[in-house]
């Protein structure tokens, strides 16, 4: 009876949020709570949505496929066609919504967290404060105190975010490393004094076990920003308020064409239980989940 209950809720939910999912053809194989399908994901924010699967497939018949990318690979597999839906720390670009306005379909996307790019160091650096200008001003070759920068992947959306942010077409050459995943740049980091590593907040808040070891070597530094003297460590109250100037708000897009799983978990993420999650894990939910408080008019002594 538990299960059918939570079944009529989120069948509810759909109605308000019907937004997100895009004008087409219902598909027989597949419901918004059965069947399989798989969604595309940036990288960077893997764990938090690996934690929204398990639980809506615990709740559901449902099995999803999460095809972890870097923000770059995720953007032309969707426009490709490899799946219809996308979960990115950014809403389409122009030119990337008029790829679907020429299939006549108009991408539906929709906040549902906020996360944060993170900078770390070794412990052995004894330093747990970074000037966000000092960054940038790396970034665009001037000399800091910076010895060098580790971004996951050249493609994934911490290196966009950073590019746009100083006004860069490309990294420079030189101090600037990349590897595949945010994993390498945690354990890169860990070993390696005076490195600067940029990595999603969520995979430190919520590391897996091979993680876990290589955080014990590494600070995650307050960042000063341009407009103020203060320097704001990535808390979740910070993120939340936006004070944290690495913040950044996620968005699910789902352009399935019909009403299958990619509607039903947009609902179920940004639902109560979705929003839930989100805040245990140390992130800011767009909404907050409601608390519900027993009142009582005696009190009984054992």
């Amino acid at each position: 009876m538990k299960i059918k209950f939570k079944h009529i809720l989120l069948v509810s939910g759909i109605v308000f949020i019907a937004f997100f999912s895009c004008k087409g053809t219902d598909n027989s194989k597949e419901t918004i709570l059965t069947g399989t399908t798989s969604i595309l994901v940036d990288e960077s924010l893997l764990p938090i949505i690996e934690d929204q699967v398990a639980v809506f497939e615990s709740q559901y018949d449902a099995k999803i496929k999460l095809i972890a990318q870097s923000e770059k690979e995720c953007i032309q597999s969707f426009v490709k066609n490899k799946s219809g839906t996308i979960i990115l720390s950014r809403k389409l670009n122009k030119q990337e919504n008029a790829v679907f306005k020429n299939r006549k379909i108009i991408p539906k996307e929709a906040p549902f967290a906020i996360d944060a790019i993170a900078l770390i160091k070794n412990k052995k650096t004894n330093d747990t404060l970074i000037d966000l200008t000092d960054v940038i001003d790396f970034l665009k070759g001037d000399k800091t105190k910076i010895k060098g920068l580790v971004f996951d992947n050249p493609n994934s959306s911490t290196v966009r975010y950073f590019s746009e942010l100083s006004g860069i077409k490309s990294l420079p050459e030189n101090g600037v490393f990349s590897f595949k995943t945010n994993e390498e740049v945690i354990k890169y980091v860990s070993q390696n004094e005076g490195m600067v590593g940029v990595v999603g907040l969520n995979w430190l808040f919520q590391p897996n076990s091979s993680i876990k070891k290589h955080l014990e070597n590494i600070n995650i530094l307050s960042v000063k920003d341009k407009a103020t003297n203060n320097y704001i460590y990535p808390s979740q109250e910070n993120i939340a308020t936006r004070k944290y100037p690495l913040a950044r708000v996620l968005y699910i897009v789902n352009c399935q064409g019909y009403d299958g799983l990619g509607m039903g978990f947009s609902s179920f993420i940004a639902g109560e239980t979705g929003q839930r999650i989100i805040l245990k894990s140390g992130l800011a939910p767009m909404r907050e989940p409601s608390r519900n408080i027993s009142i009582r008019n005696k009190i009984e002594n054992n």
